[in-house]
């Protein structure tokens, strides 16, 4: 089981870390992804750390403000976000069993954890 965790009320150009973590097997045997959904809008691809190689890949949207990383040790992943920005709200979930390239990310996951609200106030 997957869960996120971290989310919350911020500022813009303020900075948040998300955590996912799972229990009941092991983080480091399968490529990580985040989601983020916002309301009345599709579910956005965010950023994903392979599995294989260690190789990230970030939307653009985010790319240079956002930093993935994988804790083996605590069987958890991170999301540290920084220069946020209002058009960041939204529901971020992680997620396992996806596609993780260099350039890309499966737009779909086999495992889900619940997301955490991220709100970012102009």
């Amino acid at each position: 089981q997957l869960q996120a965790f971290g989310g919350g009320l911020v500022q813009a150009g303020g900075s948040l870390r998300l955590s996912c973590t799972a229990s009941g097997f092991s983080l480091d045997d399968d490529s990580i992804g985040w989601f983020r959904q916002a309301p009345g809008k599709e579910r956005e691809r965010v950023s994903c750390i392979s599995v294989s190689d260690g190789r990230i890949y970030y939307a653009d949207s985010v790319k240079g403000r956002f930093t993935i990383s994988r804790d083996n040790a605590k069987n958890t992943v991170y999301l540290q976000m920084n220069s946020l920005k209002p058009e960041d709200t939204a529901v971020y979930y992680c997620a396992t069993d996806l596609v993780c390239l260099l350039g890309t990310m499966s737009s779909v996951a086999g495992s889900w954890g619940q997301g955490t609200q991220v709100t970012v106030s102009s």
